[in-house]
């Protein structure tokens, strides 16, 4: 089972994966010339300084985006697992206590729970109102 944990770690590693080819290119091109080297276009001197104003972009926004996918993967919820539910009344055990569907949704998840009728359930205990006799 893959867990919260695993997830947030994969999506930032990813992430700096993705950073860090970004910035070994962004780099690169300016060492080792990748239009000369590769495509035989004209020969550039390095430019160190743009090197580093460029690889600076790069960290920062890698910085951030991490932070930004660190702190929303932190604030989403996970339903997982066995839940028992009670097969008449639809209660769940949570140890030796037993509470409500909607009241454990809320305590663990964000979810906005709301209530309805089905088409099925509504003409099954309403269906008097439809067709008056």
């Amino acid at each position: 089972m893959i867990t919260k944990n695993k997830i947030m770690g994969r999506a930032i590693l990813y992430q700096l994966i993705g950073y860090a080819i970004l910035l070994f290119l962004i780099s690169g091109d300016e060492i080792f010339d990748f239009p000369h080297t590769v495509f035989g276009g004209i020969a550039t001197p390095i430019n160190w300084t743009e090197t580093f104003i460029e690889a600076s972009y790069i960290v920062f926004l890698g910085a951030f985006t991490i932070y930004l996918t660190f702190h929303f993967l932190k604030r989403i919820k996970f339903l997982e697992g066995f839940l028992p539910i009670c097969s008449y009344c639809k209660k769940v055990r949570k140890g030796d206590e037993w509470t409500s569907l909607e009241e454990y949704m809320s305590d663990h998840s964000e979810a906005l729970l709301s209530h309805s009728l089905c088409p099925e359930c509504f003409k099954k205990y309403h269906g008097q109102y439809l067709n008056p006799r």
